[in-house]
């Protein structure tokens, strides 16, 4: 049986649907038929605030219709329909927010006085209809307005509505047992609509206030401040408070802003973007904004706390983006607003961020964390922020004159300027990739024109302040020559050598990017002048030519009026001819660039960062980040999703990176850590390992390669070596301070020349081999080329015929080893003797290890024992005198190419530790037989004809 309350709330719904089918008939729609479209921009927000109420007014009689019909289907079908079908217990929620939505939209319009101008406008039309609007009103005397009447007649029956909702589900709730099933909706029904009644009073008497507010400023206040969402919350002129530094003569906190009124000017803060403070002393607390902290100071400590609260809760509101409900300050959500926010604000003060707009996260008061940032010129940057600073990752697109082309900046930054490491994309087409300090570049870094720029230049090396200053290559493609040297302010200042194209390198000092003083001067044919020289290398003044044959040219040389060198001066033809070796293998650049200071600024920044204890986040900035295309960065315009190192993960890597050193310590499971880590282009190791192949690259690729600066690469490579074991050492020191364990002890200079040379430079020699063969292949490219002559000799010439020409003992020859028929017996197959050993030294050349080039070499002499034991059929060690031969011919059959580049290569890198042992004795016999091959009685050797058959074999 339905009980009375239901039957209650069945007619009041009657008579509200009623009601608001009257209102719409009697008020709203003559309201928007009697509003013309206005032209004004005033008017046409006036007629869509109507618009916006009667949308609303029609959902709300809607909603009280369909509440309406769950009433008569529950009354007609009480046993088949329970009580939680009623709409007002299932849907209160929904209910609530039409309710609320009509509210809001009745606020705005009372607010900016829509109803009163809307009367005064029509004012007969409404006098008619007075009779019929006064029915709907009570408590409302016949004298006030029709503005007044009309804001009454569509606000009074709501308020009467909800306040009887909420006494008929107490009542109903009293008549509920505890334990029915039905008393928590009818509960929480009833707590919706008695907070909602909380709500309507409090957005009524904050829209009178405001409305009341208007009046009292001038109308130029008006037009700035007045908006139909703002509400009034507090006026100073209610509750005094005092504001520095600015001196306010009003105050005015409204739900979206806090306003100072100071003479003619008006200070807008959004709420937003204000932070509270509670000050030290009882009656003041501070307020943080962008661009401005201010002080409210009240006369006594109950109006701080009144103010206070206020500020607070409405802070709360602005950052919920909607009113709170039921009643301000008294919502589910915390009290106290988040310190860290995400907003747009644009700035207004002086300043280098004056009308720039960010957007993105804040931390009282300051941009703090990711954002983005726009000055109107088109400048932008988009990353990381602290303090109001740009401070970690960032990117940074400036737009030069002409259109669509920026300056690209990809690089951390520190308290807003450029520091660590960067890639910069300019609009010219050249690139920068390297370190920067205090927004200049500063440390090591590349920059490089297009390709299709009219002069190509790439300049790789040390920076200091923006210029270029220290040890630094630059190649000049258009020019033909590569400087190897050393800079100051932006000039080759200091020793240097010039490499050209044609094969000429010049070794001087330089003095504001010119030649002066005493030079070298090296041409492709070995010769040497010792002199003064003109920028281009024009022999000028005094000198002496040494010409490959040993004559020498001195006196006094000069450029005439017409083409071509003169010169005057003494040619001396006596002198013997030079030793051969020694001319062509005059280096340059070596103790003119001591090794351990070339490269610095590639080891400083990974000494820095494990001295900090090798931070994750500032991995990225000091060794450096993959990151995509600026190009394709700035079509998407997501700039932030480039593919790069994230700092986040850089901090859980750096963790296992370490750990793993920490695992890896016995020898080989060491060795194998290395080469894992040296080929990762993302450890530390690795970065490290790569930033060395490019500056080795840029030195002694192209036409750095030049047999003149093979002894310069040479020992570069070897420092690299004991810099990445050095890297290496650090990691392992950090690792064990972070796991609380015993450092190790400092290393002697045996100890770890022995891990240089035997476990780091065999692992990194890979990455450097090509550029570094060359060189030694073009420094013993003549001895290579009398080597091959002889081999070609040599070649002609069948097993025994060899044999026998090199004073092999018969006696240790394997012909046995050969099958042979009888018709075979004079002419033996060549290339089969010492078969075994021939191959084994052709693995020679598969390998960059100088170790596994040693032990290839050690295998060789250990298969031609084997051979000669076997014909022997005994053991049998071979001294000297019988191996230097048989090596030889082994040596001849293998025809390995650029022999003598090969056993140079090694005798440099092999580890010291092999000095004067077995593997160094196997080294010199070898090299005794690469001498032999290149005898004249070796080369000038003719194919002998066909020999006596009867000689025995």
């Amino acid at each position: 049986m339905c009980s009375p309350e239901e039957e209650a709330l069945l007619r009041l719904e009657e008579v509200f649907s009623a009601t608001l089918a009257r209102i719409n008939s009697l008020v709203l729609q003559p309201l928007l038929e009697t509003t013309p479209e206005p032209s004004d921009p005033r008017g046409r927000e006036h007629l869509r605030l109507l618009q916006q109420l009667h949308q609303s007014s029609q959902q709300l009689w809607e909603v009280t219709e369909e509440s309406l019909h769950s009433l008569r289907e529950r009354l007609c079908h009480q046993d088949s329909v329970g009580l939680e079908s009623l709409l007002l217990l299932c849907g209160a929620d929904r209910v609530l927010q039409v309710h609320v939505e009509y509210i809001e939209s009745y606020t705005r319009c009372l607010v900016v006085q829509v109803f009163q101008k809307a009367a005064k406008k029509k004012r007969e039309y409404w006098r008619r209809q007075r009779k019929a609007l006064w029915q709907l009103l009570s408590g409302v005397s016949s004298e006030a307005s029709v503005g007044t009447a009309l804001a009454q007649a569509l606000c009074q029956p709501l308020a009467h509505h909800v306040q009887q909702y909420v006494f008929l589900l107490l009542s109903l709730g009293d008549t509920i047992g505890e334990h029915h099933p039905t008393r928590e909706l009818v509960v929480h029904a009833a707590t919706v609509f008695g907070s909602l009644q909380s709500f309507m009073r409090q957005a009524l008497d904050q829209a009178m206030a405001t409305q009341a507010l208007w009046h009292t400023l001038s109308s130029r206040l008006r037009d700035v401040l007045c908006t139909p969402a703002r509400r009034l919350l507090q006026d100073s002129q209610d509750i005094p408070v005092m504001v520095t530094p600015l001196r306010a003569e009003r105050v005015l906190l409204f739900d979206d802003a806090l306003i100072l009124l100071q003479g003619h000017n008006v200070h807008i803060f959004d709420l937003k973007l204000v932070w509270i403070d509670p000050g030290q002393d009882g009656c003041m607390f501070h307020l943080l904004t962008p661009e401005e902290e201010l002080s409210f100071c009240s006369k006594d400590t109950q109006d701080r706390t009144v103010w206070q609260w206020k500020m607070t809760q409405a802070v709360c509101q602005a950052l919920r983006g909607k009113k709170d409900f039921p009643v301000l300050g008294a919502g589910l959500e915390p009290s106290e607003p988040p310190t860290c926010r995400c907003v747009a604000y644009t700035f207004r003060a002086e300043g280098r961020l004056c009308q720039a707009t960010y957007e993105g996260e804040w931390y009282r008061g300051r941009p703090h964390g990711k954002g983005t940032l726009k000055w109107p010129d088109g400048r932008n940057h988009v990353g990381n922020f602290c303090q109001g600073l740009e401070h970690g990752f960032g990117i940074r697109l400036i737009p030069q004159a002409s259109e669509d082309t920026f300056d690209c900046y990809k690089c951390h930054w520190r308290e807003g300027s450029m520091c660590g490491y960067g890639i910069c994309e300019y609009s010219t087409d050249e690139v920068y990739r390297g370190y920067f300090q205090a927004g200049l570049r500063h440390g090591f870094g590349v920059l490089e024109s297009a390709p299709q720029a009219l002069q190509p230049c790439k300049y790789t090396g040390h920076w200091e302040r923006g210029q270029r200053s220290g040890y630094g290559i630059e190649e000049d493609s258009d020019r033909g020559e590569r400087y190897i040297g050393m800079w100051q302010a932006d000039q080759r200042h200091g020793p240097g050598v010039m490499v050209t194209q044609a094969g000429v390198c010049y070794q001087g000092t330089f003095q504001a990017d010119k030649m002066v003083g005493p030079g070298v001067l090296l041409s492709e044919d070995d010769s040497l002048y010792e002199g003064t020289f003109t920028r281009d290398l024009t022999l000028v003044g005094k000198g002496k030519v040494t010409f490959p044959n040993g004559f020498t040219l001195e006196g006094s040389f000069g450029s005439g009026t017409g083409k071509g060198l003169h010169t005057q001066g003494m040619l001396d033809t006596a002198a013997f001819p030079p030793d051969p070796s020694s001319t062509r293998k005059r280096q340059l650049g070596v103790g003119a660039f001591p090794v351990e200071s070339r490269w610095q600024g590639v080891y400083g920044p990974f000494r820095d960062f494990v001295s900090a204890g090798c931070p994750g986040d500032q991995q990225e900035a000091l060794l450096g980040f993959h990151v995509q295309n600026a190009r394709e960065l700035r079509k998407s315009q997501e700039y932030l999703c480039c593919e790069r190192t994230q700092p986040e993960a850089c901090a859980g890597r750096m963790e296992d990176v370490l750990d793993e050193l920490l695992q890896h310590r016995e020898p080989r499971a060491l060795r194998e850590c290395l080469r894992k880590a040296l080929g990762n282009s993302l450890h530390p190791l690795g970065k490290l390992l790569r930033t060395l192949m490019l500056t080795f690259q840029a030195t002694y690729a192209g036409i750095g390669a030049n047999k003149h600066l093979q002894a310069l690469a040479q020992e570069e490579v070897k420092q690299h070596a004991r810099e990445l074991w050095a890297a290496y050492r650090g990691l392992l020191q950090v690792a064990l301070q972070r796991k609380g364990q015993a450092p190790e002890e400092d290393e002697d200079t045996e100890t770890r020349d022995l891990q240089v040379h035997g476990l780091v430079l065999p692992l990194m020699l890979p990455s450097f081999y090509s550029e570094l063969f060359t060189l030694y292949l073009l420094l013993h490219e003549r001895e290579d080329g009398l080597y091959s002559q002889g081999i070609a000799s040599l070649s002609l010439f069948p097993d025994t015929k060899l044999l026998k020409f090199l004073d092999v003992q018969k006696h240790l020859w394997p012909l046995k080893d050969l099958t042979l028929t009888t018709n075979q017996r004079l002419s033996l197959v060549r290339d089969k003797c010492f078969l075994s050993a021939t191959e084994c030294l052709q693995k020679i050349i598969t390998t960059v290890d100088p170790r596994e080039k040693l032990e290839v070499l050690e295998k060789t002499y250990g298969e031609i024992e084997a051979t000669v034991s076997r014909v022997l059929g005994q053991e049998h060690k071979l001294p000297m005198d019988d191996l230097l031969p048989l090596l030889i011919y082994v040596v001849s059959r293998a025809r390995i190419q650029h022999l003598g580049a090969e056993i140079h290569l090694i005798r440099d890198m092999m580890d010291p530790i092999h000095t004067g042992g077995l593997y160094d004795f196997l080294l010199t016999a070898l090299e005794s037989c690469y001498e032999h091959i290149q005898k004249e009685d070796m080369r000038l050797l003719r194919f002998p004809g066909r020999w006596d058959s009867r000689e025995p074999w």
